[in-house]
């Protein structure tokens, strides 16, 4: 995930899961919501053999469950074969500007959580979405799952690298 005091930082967007024809397509896992908004955010950084890569999207669009995507230079099937099962990252800033009070998941990733009497729960590990709500994954020693509401998260210092929540250290 991205160090959101950098903002070059690399975000994790998605996978590179597949191949899609013979014209050097590749079918992606996208993390982006719509998943086919991962195409407008060109260039994407790629992991592969351990080294990151910038790749320009072409073209893509939303297929079935997942996305599709042609990557500039890689023209045939045997080319995108190399980028099959590589992380995509794009760099914090490409994101768009949030309003007051909203956050980016990779933002809050990291950060300590402590309740409204200060008790420390541990650092955000993850995020995930329930469908009805996104949900903390809280980790020391032990993992708490807190839902992320108003309600529950009073407070996101970014600079204090903490969140403030109002749940109570037995659950």
């Amino acid at each position: 995930m991205a160090d959101p005091s950098r903002p070059d930082g690399l975000v994790h967007f998605g996978r590179i899961s597949g191949l899609f024809g013979i014209q050097g397509w590749v079918k992606v896992f996208s993390h982006a919501r719509p998943r086919e908004a991962i195409i407008g955010y060109s260039p994407w950084q790629v992991k592969i053999a351990g080294d990151w890569r910038e790749v320009k999207v072409e073209d893509g669009r939303a297929h079935g469950q997942g996305v599709v995507a042609k990557l500039s230079g890689v023209n045939d099937r045997d080319q995108a074969s190399g980028f099959v099962g590589a992380e995509i990252a794009i760099r914090f800033s490409q994101l768009p500007a949030l309003k007051q009070g909203e956050y980016y998941w990779a933002q809050l990733v990291g950060l300590d959580v402590v309740n409204l009497t200060g008790e420390k729960f541990g650092k955000v590990s993850h995020l995930f979405d329930t469908g009805a709500n996104d949900v903390l994954v809280v980790r020391n020693g032990r993992e708490r799952l807190l839902p992320a509401t108003a309600k529950v998260i009073r407070e996101v210092d970014l600079e204090a690298g903490l969140i403030r929540v109002d749940w109570d250290a037995d659950f």
